[in-house]
């Protein structure tokens, strides 16, 4: 039995599937990454990715944060890949029952998913730090300089910056979908962020998927890996009804 064998047969005995998914998953719809050959952490800049990336950067040197984000982070003209579609197709399906992501790009719920757990956040949610208005993703690509609302606030992307906490209520939920799955798949991520990639371990189940480009710490772990990319995996992967 083919790899791609197993895989369909995994998919075709479960009934509550949970996704993981990082980077990986959005750069084949041309989003960059950080770790990768090409990824925001090869490229050259007056301050490095992760310090403009902060909190502390963000308070500080906010012309040159929003400058640098718009920039490198609104990707609003990328669509969703073959990855996102099929999810979003084993969900409408009955056999997917959440996504985990670290991406903040908003391309699975593009792709049509619905319960989608964002560990940091979405470029798409963008609030005033005084009055609380949202703002859209396109507000923020157009605006100049330091986007503010009409009340004068200064507007934060509802992102999770270096130094900054996630989300209790979105651990707690994406925990849930973990621990109560027959089947995890884990694509596009090297697993060395935390605490985003610690909830990996709430999975106690079988049919652990590992789909990656190259070797994670998880390997050792799953039951089954796959060695390429995500999108053209999972969409040769055929949507069965699920056991009775």
């Amino acid at each position: 039995m083919t790899e791609l064998e197993q895989l369909q047969e995994m998919t075709d005995q479960s009934r509550s599937i949970v996704f993981f998914g990082g980077a990986g998953v959005s750069t084949e719809s041309g989003i960059p990454d950080f770790r990768s050959v090409d990824g925001l952490y090869r490229q050259h800049f007056k301050y490095p990715p992760e310090v403009m990336l902060s909190h502390g950067f963000f308070v500080s040197h906010q012309e040159e944060f929003f400058d640098f984000y718009r920039k490198k982070m609104l990707c609003l003209d990328a669509e969703p890949n073959a990855a996102h579609k099929k999810l979003a197709e084993l969900e409408r399906a009955g056999k997917l029952s959440a996504v985990v992501t670290q991406n903040i790009d908003g391309l699975h719920q593009k792709a049509g998913s619905k319960t989608v757990y964002e560990l940091h956040g979405s470029v798409h949610r963008n609030y005033c730090l005084k009055c609380h208005k949202m703002y859209s993703a396109e507000f923020m690509r157009d605006s100049i300089g330091v986007p503010r609302c009409d009340c004068g606030g200064v507007i934060k992307p509802d992102v999770v910056l270096y130094e900054e906490g996630l989300d209790q209520g979105t651990i707690m939920g994406a925990v849930e979908a973990i621990r109560h799955s027959d089947m995890m798949i884990v694509a596009g991520t090297s697993l060395a962020v935390y605490p985003a990639a610690g909830l990996v371990n709430y999975y106690r189940g079988k049919r652990l998927v590992l789909i990656n480009r190259s070797p994670t710490p998880l390997d050792s772990r799953a039951d089954l890996v796959l060695s390429g990319s995500v999108g053209e995996i999972l969409g040769k992967i055929q949507v069965n009804q699920s056991p009775a």
